[in-house]
């Protein structure tokens, strides 16, 4: 069984990933937040032996195996750094960190150490992707040409916070939503993206100039193009992923989303018909495969390259965005 330690009483662990991992057999033993009380009010809330003020009590603690990290995106690089040393086994919220520098040295740290790392990018895990994947294999819709991915949605209050007031943490929505787009992709189409360009907008809701919209299009190595939406201000607006091949496409429609829905409609020379699918929850899904790697069997769904290559084309969009100009997107791996 997998022990583990919460870097961060966060929201998401809350609702998805403490329950994923109990779950997917696994136990969380210690939760670490810098305030004394709302930790303590956490690990009693949500049934947690433990509550510790400071990193180096949570990573040095030997009851504790693997660390999840979900605290603000510009502490990630240290909190990761500080448990590969410690040997801890790491899943690390994305993005991974603010610079690919920072994120490229994670990586190494873990494996330096030996330890797995994942990154928690949740959307490769849904039935609906995994099935436009191997459509897309199986040759379906023949040579796959464009795609097109509506991620706009309304950020609730709750989550609002450091995501609309704070750059210095890596907020807008770039590095929040553009980011799962960019793995969501690659992952479906098989391909690596080489360029972007962008479009960002603030539309009223963040602050200290972050972005609170974008549009733009990627470029994949396969010679896909891929046109994007990601906001946080469109209440009434729904999810979807495109992809269209020279023999037919493949409609998903609801499936960027964290919960286990979604539908998606082939379209071919033959008609139309929905591909059959095994919805499941995708944090135990990605919880399953990252404790099967820790026993030595596999690896996680997303590993620490791919966030490294899901941050990239987050920084080439911020760029372009910036400079108005086509960004070549260069992980560095």
């Amino acid at each position: 069984m997998t022990k583990w330690g919460l870097i961060g009483a966060s929201t998401i662990a809350r609702e998805w990933v403490i329950g994923a991992i109990r779950a997917t057999g696994g136990e969380v033993v210690s939760v670490m937040s810098t305030s004394a009380d709302r930790g303590q009010t956490y690990a009693e809330a949500q049934g947690i032996a433990k509550a510790v003020t400071t990193l180096e009590d949570l990573v040095n603690d030997p009851d504790v195996d693997a660390v999840y990290i979900s605290t603000t995106n510009e502490l990630h690089c240290d909190q990761a750094l500080a448990a590969a040393k410690a040997g801890k086994h790491i899943l690390c919220e994305k993005p991974l960190a603010m610079s690919l520098a920072d994120a490229r040295a994670m990586v190494q740290a873990a494996k330096d150490a030996g330890v797995v790392m994942a990154t928690n990018h949740h959307l490769r895990n849904a039935a609906t992707h995994r099935a436009m994947r191997e459509a897309i294999r199986a040759g379906r819709i023949g040579t796959p040409l464009s795609a097109r991915v509506f991620h706009s949605v309304y950020l609730p209050p709750h989550l609002q916070g450091w995501r609309l007031d704070k750059p210095e943490a890596g907020g807008g929505v770039i590095l929040d939503i553009t980011v799962h787009d960019a793995d969501t992709l690659r992952f479906v189409l098989d391909s690596d993206p080489v360029e972007a360009i962008a479009f960002a907008q603030a539309g009223g809701m963040g602050k200290a100039g972050l972005e609170d919209a974008v549009m733009g299009v990627l470029r994949f190595e396969n010679g896909v193009i891929a046109q994007f939406h990601d906001g946080f201000t469109t209440k009434f607006a729904e999810t979807g992923l495109e992809i269209h091949g020279s023999e037919g496409s493949l409609i998903g429609r609801n499936v960027m989303t964290q919960r286990p829905i979604g539908t998606v409609t082939l379209r071919d020379a033959s008609g139309e018909q929905d591909l059959p699918l095994d919805p499941r929850n995708l944090y135990e899904t990605a919880l399953a495969a990252f404790h099967a790697a820790v026993d030595g069997n596999g690896k996680p769904s997303a590993t620490g390259e791919d966030g490294i290559w899901s941050l990239a084309t987050g920084l080439a969009v911020v760029e372009a965005a910036r400079t108005g100009g086509t960004v070549k997107i260069a992980p560095g791996l």
